[in-house]
């Protein structure tokens, strides 16, 4: 099951109830984590989130509220003597920011830090990719550079049609995973299994969108095509556009267009100004648009599918093309 964890819903600065810019993706044993503002080493812990999963880790600008946790947790993660790789991608200029910086060097950590550095005139393209999912970026729209991101699964296999491979003699686990492989398989008896008619077609998998500090853009649409949860920044409801387009940031109701005009499945609200105790009018704002709108939860899991019928939402609360690289 893959899930997401939003750690931080605020926009600037932390408020009583809301932590700065984070979230956590986690599939499999593994941890994706998105935006690392101020604090966000103790909504992993709150969350229940192993640091020690974290495999990649993706900033979206060099904006404070978004970066300014990544220097504290790459160096936890050294003091917890961590030896396995981790990745950084982030904008051009995170690589300086964070040689100036004590305890950071190749010689202090404890495991090898792979820096891919996007550069301003980067277009699009994948930024990394695991065996069974691959995340993509897109410049977005905000007062400096920055990027969003989709994570995306790849094709999964057919279901197969248990009845019909026991009736054609299929019985072992070997010979079931072979058939999901597209294999055919030998029986004892020299009979071949051909996964015709036994096996679906294959399944295209999940994909999220991580669309934050930007204004309604061509490169956040793009992230959100048919997305099944686009994450959208959502810092002022429509009483607010002027200031929306004076800080590069999009009102509740641009989100809700934009998961509308790109057939996203679910849109996550999330990002909000301090002047909102309550996102209750964005999320109104919002579906009046686009119904199938929440505000996003801090430390609440969000069941990622791939739109197969169940509900893509919440389930409980939580216990590049032109890049360089930095080893």
């Amino acid at each position: 099951m893959t899930e997401l964890i939003p750690l931080g819903t605020s926009s600037a600065a932390p408020t009583r109830t809301r932590h700065l810019a984070g979230t956590a993706l986690r599939c499999e044993g593994r941890v994706l984590l998105f935006d690392c503002g101020e604090g966000t080493q103790y909504q992993l812990l709150h969350a229940g989130v192993n640091r020690s999963r974290i495999e990649a880790i993706f900033i979206t600008h060099l904006h404070g509220d978004h970066l300014f946790g990544l220097p504290g947790l790459l160096s936890t993660l050294s003091l917890l003597r961590r030896a396995a790789p981790l990745t950084v991608v982030a904008p051009a200029g995170t690589g300086a920011a964070l040689d100036a910086l004590p305890g950071l060097s190749e010689l202090d950590l404890t495991y090898p830090l792979e820096l891919v550095e996007v550069p301003e005139t980067f277009s699009s393209g994948e930024v990394y990719a695991g065996d069974t999912f691959t995340v993509g970026a897109r410049p977005l729209e905000h007062r400096v550079f920055t990027v969003g991101y989709r994570y995306e699964e790849r094709r999964r296999p057919g279901r197969i049609d248990a009845g019909r491979a026991r009736a054609a003699g299929i019985s072992e686990t070997w010979q079931f995973d072979a058939l999901r492989r597209n294999e055919t398989v030998t029986l004892a008896d020299g009979a071949v299994v051909t996964p015709d008619g036994i096996v679906g077609p294959g399944r295209r998998g999940a994909s999220f969108a991580y669309v934050l500090d930007s204004r309604p853009c061509p490169g956040g649409r793009d992230l959100a095509r048919g997305a099944d949860i686009l994450m959208h920044d959502a810092t002022f409801g429509e009483e607010m556009l002027d200031r929306a387009i004076e800080t590069g940031h999009a009102t509740a109701r641009e989100a809700a267009e934009v998961a509308r005009d790109a057939g996203a499945q679910r849109l996550l609200l999330t990002h909000f100004s301090s002047r909102y105790a309550d996102p209750a009018p964005l999320v109104a704002e919002a579906r009046a648009v686009f119904p199938d709108t929440e505000a996003a939860e801090e430390l609440r899991r969000y069941v990622l599918d791939a739109g197969d019928g169940e509900r893509a939402l919440g389930v409980g609360v939580a216990g590049a093309a032109g890049a360089g690289a930095r080893e």
